[in-house]
């Protein structure tokens, strides 16, 4: 018997997430998925419903809103051709209609040749940005700094309470290219694409013109994306 790909639970993800992936943190999980042979779990992919109002809005306009899923976390062996595997079989187990999201962090040096490679549609790079960071914190990714201060009504402002205003600068957070997919029959397909907002570009490429996964992160054998 060859890989399969199942549905597995949020917590089947976790450590996968938690100490293989480069993020070390756990994201909204509506949908997982796990690579399997022999039953050891050799990946897995998850799939989560954005926080961002703003994104969810900003893909089809709000009559596809609640369609949106973010990929939000792949990690899996560096195995070929095993990341396409899971991402493409995984994409065809969502509920229809979804469109998917995913991002390629050009500050990890991704590019997105995955979601090339399982025929994603490329929009560009998503909007310049400043994060908020901490001195002496620098380790930590920005959206931890930011957690911090959620709920109140400045983030900088509680940050800047709690470290000092001379200890909190901004960065520039690292773009990235955007990929969408969209899962449904041809109808559906055709209805979403139609309302799509933003512009249909080539394909980003890298050092190498060909799909290679080695070119994507490397964590300690593991690919991560």
């Amino acid at each position: 018997m060859g890989i399969e790909i199942k549905r597995i639970t949020a917590d089947d993800a976790k450590p996968w997430l938690l100490h293989r992936h480069y993020a070390k943190r756990l994201c909204p999980i509506s949908h997982a998925f796990g690579a399997i042979f022999n039953g050891n779990l050799l990946g897995v992919v998850t799939y989560g419903t954005p926080l961002s109002s703003t994104l969810k809005d900003g893909v089809c306009g709000e009559e596809w809103a609640s369609k949106v899923l973010e990929l939000n976390r792949l990690c899996c062996e560096s195995r070929k051709n095993l990341a396409s595997m899971l991402v493409g079989r995984s994409l065809a187990m969502l509920p229809k209609p979804s469109i998917v999201v995913s991002y390629a962090d050009t500050g990890q040096g991704h590019v997105g040749y995955i979601y090339q490679a399982t025929n994603f549609i490329y929009t560009g790079l998503s909007a310049a940005f400043k994060d908020p960071m901490v001195k002496g914190m620098e380790h930590k990714h920005h959206t931890t700094i930011g957690d911090e201060g959620r709920g109140h009504d400045s983030r900088v402002e509680f940050l800047r309470q709690k470290y000092g205003a001379e200890n909190v600068y901004y960065i520039d957070r690292p773009r990235k290219h955007r990929y969408i997919f969209f899962v449904g029959d041809k109808r559906q397909v055709k209805a979403m694409r139609a309302c799509l907002k933003y512009l249909v570009e080539p394909y980003p490429k890298g050092e190498s013109k060909r799909y290679d996964a080695s070119k994507e992160i490397q964590n300690q054998g593991f690919l991560n994306i």
